[in-house]
């Protein structure tokens, strides 16, 4: 085999798993500071963004949201997926928050969770229900 040919089978497995995580979420700690669109247990769960207009539209929506609520900054992103940051105002505490589109499903899916300690106050909970209401308000999702 000449390298040409293993540099791309290595590229093209590794494409290919990341195409199928790009659909999972990281899993919420069995602490109650996280919530997910894709946990099972009730403590954790909370329903996905179903969009009801455009696709693009309502990622974008989602990427205003985010970038408009405080101390907030989106730091990783693809077309499919993104990460943001949000610190807390006093002991500086970072969540990080996870979403996926999924355009098949028409559903965003969403994560957010704390960095550190073990209760969040719902603060978690909140923030999500916050980013749904904005969607809704925008016309984007149900």
């Amino acid at each position: 085999m000449t390298f040409k040919t293993i540099l791309y089978i290595i590229v093209m497995t590794l494409s290919t798993a990341t195409q199928a995580s790009a659909k999972q979420l990281p899993a919420c700690p069995s602490s109650p500071n996280c919530v997910s669109s894709q946990a099972t247990d009730a403590d954790h769960a909370i329903a996905p963004f179903k969009i009801v207009g455009n696709v693009e539209e309502a990622w974008t929506a989602l990427k205003k949201a985010l970038i408009s609520q405080s101390r907030t900054v989106i730091t990783d992103e693809t077309g499919s997926t993104l990460h943001a940051q949000a610190t807390s105002l006093v002991f500086r505490f970072v969540d990080d928050i996870d979403a996926i589109l999924d355009t098949d499903a028409r559903l965003i899916h969403i994560r957010s969770a704390s960095r550190t300690g073990y209760g969040d106050f719902g603060v978690n909970r909140k923030r999500v229900e916050m980013l749904r209401s904005q969607l809704q308000q925008a016309h984007v999702i149900e």
